[in-house]
């Protein structure tokens, strides 16, 4: 397997936090900004952190920015550096550029020009959170696409004591329940025979429109 080597171009909260998440995770990244003060913040931290114009292609190419797997483009107002910088990614032939976007026009734009993924980093946590807000079970709330979300929520008092057979839950809603969670540990891939206890923690990818469907079914199952 091809280890993943990353570059993170863009410093801000959003850089300094994937950079630190990624070292963390114990992957090599390159970290720039043409901000030395912000380069020198994540010195200590990065593999390399270097301060540069990543708007140039020259740069980037001494930089040797075909070598990364992975190409971060996090910079943030500078709408401008965003696009040149992840169209010069792509043309240096980075094979998977990630940009991040501030609204759906610029993220539109970014795709255009051949970036791999667009992320909405207020956006998505506002629906996170959104989510999460609305519904008295839901502990986090993750978008895979447009057609599909993860959610981990508390398992309904209604589940109690039932096999995931019995609860046919894909077949009733659409929905399916990938790890139940326990005081016992994870279990994955449970099989239909395992029972939801009190407490239990489920991990369900379906639609938002069925899962909607099955909180609230078990929510008038409770009141």
């Amino acid at each position: 397997m091809v280890k993943k080597q990353f570059i993170v171009i863009g410093l801000g909260r959003f850089g300094f936090n994937l950079t630190t998440t990624l070292i963390h995770n114990g992957h090599e990244v390159l970290a720039v900004d043409k901000d030395n003060e912000l380069v020198q913040n994540i010195a200590q931290i990065a593999t390399h952190a270097v301060c540069a114009d990543c708007t140039d292609e020259v740069v980037l190419a001494e930089l040797g920015v075909s070598n990364f797997t992975h190409a971060v483009v996090a910079i943030g107002d500078d709408l401008q550096s965003s696009i040149m910088t992840t169209l010069l990614l792509k043309e240096l032939k980075v094979p998977y550029v990630i940009a991040k976007a501030q609204d759906l026009k610029h993220g539109t734009v970014l795709k255009k020009i051949g970036a791999d993924q667009i992320i909405y980093p207020e956006r998505d946590m506002a629906i996170r959170l959104g989510n999460q807000l609305s519904s008295s079970s839901l502990i986090d709330y993750i978008e895979l696409s447009d057609e599909y979300n993860l959610v981990e929520m508390y398992a309904p008092k209604a589940m109690y004591g039932l096999s995931l057979q019995k609860l046919n839950i894909r077949a009733r809603f659409g929905c399916t329940i990938l790890a139940i969670k326990s005081d016992a540990g994870m279990n994955i891939s449970p099989r239909a025979e395992d029972a939801i206890k009190e407490g239990d923690i489920l991990l369900i990818i379906g639609s938002d429109a069925d899962i909607n469907q099955l909180e609230m079914h078990y929510d008038r199952k409770v009141k």
